[in-house]
């Protein structure tokens, strides 16, 4: 019996060995590719040629080891060194490619879709980007790993760049790279993010800043930087607070107040002034606030916000985003949207306590999404046998690592929070400035909250001066309105030129 042990010990030794000796080596790292083409843009009567690049960049990291192939789509002025303003632009998610802000504000083309309501199918028009900032600086639109292009190679695999911390570095990673290999280190830099883009562009600022890269300027669109003010957390009354400005222009755009006042910029401040005097003591009250005060605030969250004083009573004067959206328009059989609540779509079950889709979305992605994809492969040239993908959460195995590692002995953080970032990083610099434009119809990351979030930075006077907040009368891609796509354009042109001086 032992004998024949050791004879079968002494096969699986062998067989093992061959196996391995057979096993194939690893596979060979893929090469970036890019893909060439000349595009134009017409603005303010002048046409400018633009040298376009779309497709890959090889990202390597820390060690010079090959990590990623990282899609961007790059249009630029003239080639070689250039002192021309460059703008490195992202959307959020975590998890989106930047086709929106692609599509919507910053390329040479853009989708025009039926504002506020649903668009037609295809075809979809794709027209001249008379508002792109195309004219004053060149643009280079990212894709995080898992969207668009990009993809994890190597050793590397998604987890290494799915979480807060591990975004913010391959991102600073690419703009230092792409910098180097297209000859742009001297020229005056900026990172534009839209949604959870801006919450990265805080890190990213500060992470750049300690690897010696000063950024001229930062663009945040419809920003977020404390995730508290978004997630509604047990025990937390600051997303209430900060959503009730919002949900109060929402009524005011859909006629939902009696009386109101009709300059929406005059009846937002006071709505500002309840929510600091009132609203919030009395929810820092909790169980302690006497009916007589509950009910005082309950009819004035209906002066200003729309809905029912029985709503905001059973809700204990606390109401979520989605829960406010579903019920404002209930009575006419429909919701209003999260991301831009100008829209409003049919709600399914008026039954439900919260909405289960967002109008907005419903109505413009297909536009978006089908109209990026022809001009990608169309204009652009992108090989048809690599696949764009819009979205990572698809991706085998994506999950958001939400843990960050804050700066000044904060330490991991429980509350993420990348103000912190920022101002650590504005202080370290205090020449860059912050342009913040904010959608009052947003109500996927509301104005009030941003306002909050930058009160509360402990930024000495002449620092918290470098940060520049603009509104707009539109939602969260405020491009989609005509008269916002133009003060965009205005506001972020303004910007770039006076902080690209030297």
């Amino acid at each position: 019996m032992r004998k024949k042990l050791l004879v079968l010990l002494l096969y699986i030794l062998i067989v093992g060995t061959a196996n391995a000796q057979e096993k194939p080596q690893d596979a060979p790292i893929p090469e970036a590719e890019v893909f060439t083409s000349t595009q134009t843009v017409r603005i303010n009567g002048t046409t400018h040629s633009l040298k376009t690049r779309a497709g890959t960049l090889q990202l390597k990291d820390e060690n010079n080891n090959p990590i990623a192939l990282h899609g961007f789509t790059a249009y630029f002025k003239e080639d070689g060194p250039s002192k021309r303003p460059i703008i490195f632009a992202y959307n959020g998610g975590p998890g989106s490619s930047s086709y929106w802000l692609h599509m919507g504000v910053m390329g040479p083309k853009r989708i025009v879709v039926n504002d506020p309501g649903y668009t037609k199918a295809a075809p979809y028009e794709l027209v001249n980007n008379d508002y792109s900032i195309l004219d004053i600086a060149d643009v280079v639109m990212m894709d995080p790993i898992g969207t668009g292009l990009s993809i994890p190679i190597g050793k590397a695999e998604g987890k290494d760049f799915w979480g807060v911390d591990q975004d913010i570095r391959a991102t600073s990673l690419f703009i230092m790279q792409f910098l180097k290999e297209y000859d742009r280190l001297q020229s005056p830099k900026y990172i534009l993010g839209e949604s959870y883009g801006t919450f990265r562009n805080a890190g990213v600022m500060s992470y750049l800043l300690d690897k010696g890269i000063a950024l001229n300027g930062v663009i945040m669109v419809s920003a977020v930087f404390d995730l508290r003010t978004l997630t509604f957390p047990p025990n937390d009354d600051i997303p209430y607070v900060v959503y009730v400005p919002t949900y109060a222009a929402t009524a005011w755009y859909h006629n939902k107040i009696a009386n109101k006042n009709p300059n929406l910029e005059a009846f937002v401040d006071e709505v500002r002034k309840f929510t600091e005097e009132e609203y919030m003591p009395a929810l820092y009250k909790g169980t302690r606030i006497s009916e007589a005060e509950k009910n005082q605030i309950a009819e004035k969250l209906v002066k200003y916000a729309g809905c029912s004083k029985e709503f905001w009573m059973r809700a204990n004067l606390r109401v979520q985003a989605s829960e406010f959206f579903n019920e404002l328009l209930r009575d006419e059989g429909m919701t209003a949207g999260r991301l831009d609540s100008r829209w409003k779509g049919i709600n399914e079950n008026l039954l439900n306590q919260f909405a289960t889709t967002d109008p907005q979305s419903d109505a413009i992605s297909p536009a978006y999404t089908t109209g990026f994809l022809d001009y990608f492969y169309r204009d652009l040239g992108v090989s048809k046998k690599l696949n764009y993908k819009t979205s990572a959460y698809s991706s085998p195995g994506f999950k958001w690592d939400w843990s960050h590692q804050g700066n000044q002995g904060w330490g991991t953080q429980i509350a993420i929070n990348t103000s912190i970032d920022m101002a650590n990083a504005m202080n370290k610099d205090p020449n860059v400035k912050v342009l913040i434009m904010n959608g009052y119809y947003d109500l996927a990351t509301v104005f009030y909250g941003v306002e909050h979030s930058i009160d509360h930075m402990g930024l000495r006077p002449e620092i918290r001066n470098n940060i520049i907040m603009t509104y707009y009368e539109a939602g969260h891609m405020m491009y989609t309105h005509m008269p916002s796509l133009v003060k965009f354009k205005k506001d972020l042109a303004d910007f770039i030129q006076d902080t690209s001086k030297r």
